[in-house]
């Protein structure tokens, strides 16, 4: 059995905590906070994170940071591997208070593995010190745009967008759309570039995208999830694939699950999702 995890109070000199977990495709956890700020980095699988602040979908090679207090619910595509930071509240990205996608950079993802090797950061010990100091560093340098789309804030403009992302591959006019919604096309159009910023058109190319991702990251070949996405081919989503993240789907979706570091069963706060061990809320426990 892993052992239990130290509660901020019972070590105020943990810099930085760490959690390893696994997860099957279709895997979720309910929505949960923590008292420290996380950063959350799925090696492998795509990531999907919810909180107040909106929606935001991590590729391998992106991490989400989550801060301190902020309930989040998380959903995997594909069978992910994850390494999670908590950070003291004093300390880290802590400097953000909204959610926001990180670019994980070599450097960072090697700090990521390194750090959960470890376990925990203790302030006392200065290499530890030092790679906590480095980690918030590089934090700060690797924002990333985030691929998700806003959504629209007015109840009815937001149904209109969760169902349009639940059916990509509907081509269906703006002119049948706004019939369906029960709205006026302009209301339509002119609602979404109000509330999200983005042209209805812009929207739905968005949602199309995130969705093909997702594919890829359960494993799909690239033409199936393109077309089940909605695109006409794979050519078309393969360039939009490269203009957004200037990389190829193969290249991008390689597993790092061996590049550094033991196993993750060898972590002593570990939790396999594939065996019904969700982690929890809880520090002191596992933390999701």
């Amino acid at each position: 059995m892993p052992r239990k995890r130290l509660l901020p109070d019972d070590e105020p000199r943990l810099l930085i905590r760490t959690l390893a977990a696994r997860f099957p495709d279709g895997a979720a956890l309910t929505p949960h906070a923590h008292s420290w700020g996380q950063l959350i980095y799925a090696v492998s699988g795509v990531m999907s994170v919810w909180t107040e602040h909106g929606l935001w979908v991590a590729p391998p090679h992106w991490a989400v940071w989550s801060p301190a207090g902020i309930a989040h619910y998380m959903r995997f595509t594909g069978a992910a591997s994850l390494r999670t930071l908590y950070f003291r509240p004093d300390r880290g990205s802590a400097s953000s208070k909204r959610s926001l996608v990180i670019s994980v950079s070599p450097l960072l993802r090697e700090l990521i593995f390194r750090a959960v090797e470890i376990g925990m950061l203790d302030e006392r010990e200065p290499l530890y010190a030092a790679m906590a100091g480095l980690i918030t560093h590089e934090l700060c340098q690797q924002p990333a745009q985030s691929l998700d789309p806003p959504l629209p804030k007015s109840p009815d403009l937001r149904r209109a967008a969760e169902q349009i992302s639940q059916a990509p591959a509907d081509h269906s006019s703006h002119a049948t759309l706004a019939q369906r919604f029960g709205t006026g096309i302009r209301t339509l159009e002119r609602g979404f570039v109000i509330e999200t910023g983005l042209s209805l058109g812009q929207w739905r190319r968005q949602a199309r995208f995130l969705h093909a991702l997702r594919q890829l990251g359960a494993g799909l070949p690239v033409k199936r999830g393109a077309l089940e996405a909605g695109y006409r081919n794979a050519s078309a989503f393969i360039a939009a694939f490269r203009d957004t993240l200037h990389s190829t789907s193969g290249r991008y979706f390689e597993t790092l699950e061996n590049a550094t570091g033991p196993g993750l069963a060898s972590h002593p706060n570990f939790a396999d999702g594939r065996a019904g061990q969700y982690p929890t809320a809880e520090l002191g426990g596992k933390g999701g």
